[in-house]
């Protein structure tokens, strides 16, 4: 009966710490898809040459506005630095877009405090600022000008892979043809794709939220206190503080739990006797997973890989260094916790929590019905959804993509297109038919029309819309292909299927 307790106990922890922040969940990662589906992505590469402070600055900002999980931040930045951007503003930009992100603050305040979230916030700038110090002359013009070279030559050119398949920047809501953000913010077609892009990221980010939930639970239910005091050197001041810093990173690269996943397993680490600072360089630390780590060798090669584990683990740990002694400075670091196999247990009930979470629950049912009926509004003309991983992709700018049984198919990722490649049918079905969100015909049979705007295949019978141009008809799978083939027909000519 003890196992039987512990496994039920650390099960309800982990569910509190989930019931605790759902609220904030749904609000991040809805203020997170308005976001993705209003601001251009065009401008953060054209804005990304050099390293200078004010540069920087504005690659961080693009992050944060981007914000996504560490997988597709990595592919970003990779293809952000293959098309011109420069190397130490691409790493700057894929680390505010895990870490400076609205939503882990929230889930942050609620589990652990408004410390932490502040320190986030502040850490994370502190951190890319010594990035920007340190990458340079870590990785020298040259080393950069040979990975990207490679990263081009790989791809036979810089919109292509290894594999032959094509690859593209990430989605550009301004991209030409497309509505400016101003029509768009005021029409349902531009909130119906800002409700794909929220459920589209929960859906990705689906098993680390669970995993880190249910490990969190674990690590503070079932783990003795006296295996973290073990862990976590305690009682010498500065030397106490310098161990764990080094030592949270260390925990993130074994733990294999990335994005906001890691989030809860923070909050049993500091319930577990981390220092403030060993805590913020653990969060910091999502993008150093072993996976992570594996993903930046293919990218860039087992030495710069190297580098940058190394550049990374010492900023992080640098950052979480400073956060700790400048909030105690300002007699605002909080006091170390007393509460190991509390976090979340005191979640439930009717309280502002459960109100908020009901509150979420049905804006959220809001959100599924809008994405699930996007169609109807105008709305995901353009866009696929990654079968491996659920993320919303814009076809025209997808990171990667591939071709199965003779459709086309999107990717957030190179790491979700290997994937695919290991076991294509597991993702698109029997037939490989991944619908509309997750391919494109390339090609139209018999009595078919390809929409010219998105080349998705359309019935002409059944066409949600159809327009003339030069004489002849044209069809769309929505209004909203329709509305941008309108504006500009001549630039989609090339991919025209007619009746």
């Amino acid at each position: 009966m003890g196992v039987l307790d512990t496994i039920g106990r650390s099960l309800s922890d982990g569910f509190g710490m989930f019931w605790e922040t759902l609220w904030a969940l749904v609000l991040g990662f809805a203020l997170s898809g308005a976001v993705q589906a209003f601001v251009s992505r065009a401008q953060m590469q054209h804005a990304m040459g050099d390293h200078r402070p004010r540069t920087v600055a504005k690659a961080s900002l693009f992050g944060a506005a981007s914000s996504s999980c560490s997988y597709a931040a990595s592919a970003l930045a990779k293809t952000l630095f293959a098309r011109g951007a420069d190397f130490t503003a691409a790493q700057a930009f894929m680390f505010a877009s895990t870490n400076l992100v609205l939503e882990l603050g929230i889930v942050l305040w609620l589990l652990i405090g408004w410390q932490f979230a502040a320190a986030e916030f502040v850490g994370g700038a502190i951190m890319i600022a010594l990035l920007t110090l340190v990458l340079p002359q870590s990785v020298g013009p040259a080393e950069q000008d040979e990975v990207r070279r490679r990263l081009n030559g790989d791809d036979g050119k810089a919109d292509e892979q290894a594999d032959g398949h094509e690859q593209h920047a990430d989605p550009d809501p301004d991209a030409a043809g497309a509505a400016p953000w101003r029509t768009r913010i005021r029409s349902w077609a531009g909130w119906s794709d800002a409700a794909g892009y929220t459920i589209s990221d929960l859906t990705m980010l689906r098993k680390e939220i669970v995993i880190g939930f249910v490990v969190a639970g674990f690590a503070d239910a079932a783990v003795p206190i006296s295996f973290w005091r073990s862990l976590f050197l305690t009682g010498h001041g500065f030397w106490s503080v310098a161990e764990n810093v080094v030592l949270g990173p260390f925990l993130a690269i074994i733990s294999f739990v990335c994005s906001i996943g890691n989030v809860p397993l923070a909050a049993a680490l500091w319930s577990g006797g981390i220092t403030f600072g060993g805590v913020i360089a653990f969060v910091f630390a999502d993008l150093i997973t072993l996976p992570l780590l594996l993903i930046y060798r293919k990218y860039y090669g087992t030495r710069l890989t190297l580098k940058l584990l190394a550049v990374f683990w010492a900023t992080m740990s640098l950052a979480g260094l400073a956060v700790e002694y400048l909030f105690k400075a300002a007699g605002i670091a909080p006091a170390p916790s007393g509460d190991h196999g509390m976090v979340g247990s005191n979640a439930f009930g009717w309280n502002y929590t459960t109100v908020l979470d009901a509150i979420a629950l049905v804006a959220f049912a809001g959100l599924y019905w809008l994405y699930r009926h996007r169609d109807r509004f105008g709305g995901g003309a353009g866009y696929a959804k990654d079968p491996v991983c659920g993320m919303q992709v814009q076809t025209e700018h997808a990171p990667a993509t591939a071709t199965h049984n003779g459709h086309k198919v999107y990717f957030c990722s190179d790491h979700c297109q290997h994937r695919f490649h290991a076991d294509p049918d597991r993702f698109a079905g029997s037939g490989g038919q991944a619908g509309h969100l997750g391919h494109e015909h390339s090609g139209a049979g018999d009595g078919e029309a390809l929409d010219p705007v998105c080349s998705m295949t359309v019935d002409p019978a059944h066409a949600a819309g159809s327009a003339e141009y030069d004489g002849v008809t044209y069809f769309f799978c929505g209004t909203g292909c329709r509305d941008a083939f309108i504006a500009e027909p001549q630039r989609y000519m090339h991919g025209a299927a007619t009746r």
